[in-house]
């Protein structure tokens, strides 16, 4: 089974993360933040993948280490799992509507981190949440997965719509990705042999 579980203690923050790439899109996240919340549940939801988040952190100065530190964690849990690579589809890619947003992913579980974000929020704010974290998020989360990372805002006017389609486009591309592909299931998908 595709599991594992990552704990990351700083001055800052205290996260546990576990993953199990074979789930059913199960989720029991508890960061703190309430809509960072919403936005794990709905990429746990939408990727497949069972994801159980615990995390404290210094939310008396603001959410960015809880949220950076997540994406850190969650990126270290979903390398860990995936393990030599063994059998997986590798790439993956979405096109995601939701209302007036439209986003599109495209991705590579390559271990070579790259972020390309082309997402401009409207507003600095969802409620309380500052939607610049979204982006220190996705950094994270590429940096630590070992994730060739592409995020296209095409269309949006509702803050909260394009955070949230990021979040499911990026999950439902990771979907294709982790997937083991019937037809190699017991290769590299790389002619280097390694990933």
């Amino acid at each position: 089974m595709r599991t594992h579980t990552i704990t990351r203690s700083t001055a800052e923050t205290d996260i546990t993360v576990t993953v199990n790439l074979d789930g059913t899109g199960a989720y029991d996240n508890e960061t703190g933040v309430g809509f960072f919340d919403h936005m794990l549940d709905q990429l746990a939801r939408h990727s497949l993948i069972d994801i159980t988040v615990r995390a404290k952190g210094d939310l008396h100065i603001d959410d960015h280490h809880t949220v950076e530190d997540t994406g850190i964690a969650l990126g270290q849990a979903l390398a860990a799992a995936l393990g030599d690579k063994r059998g997986i589809t590798r790439y993956g890619a979405c096109l995601l509507p939701m209302d007036d947003a439209l986003v599109r992913c495209a991705l590579d579980l390559s271990a070579r981190p790259y972020l390309i974000w082309n997402v401009e929020m409207p507003t600095a704010k969802i409620g309380t949440f500052d939607t610049e974290l979204v982006r220190e998020f996705f950094t994270a989360l590429a940096t630590h997965g070992g994730i060739t990372l592409h995020v296209d805002m095409l269309h949006g006017i509702n803050a909260h719509h394009i955070a949230e389609a990021t979040f499911k486009s990026v999950a439902r591309a990771l979907r294709q990705a982790v997937e083991t592909d019937p037809r190699k299931q017991d290769a590299i998908p790389s002619t280097k042999g390694a990933l």
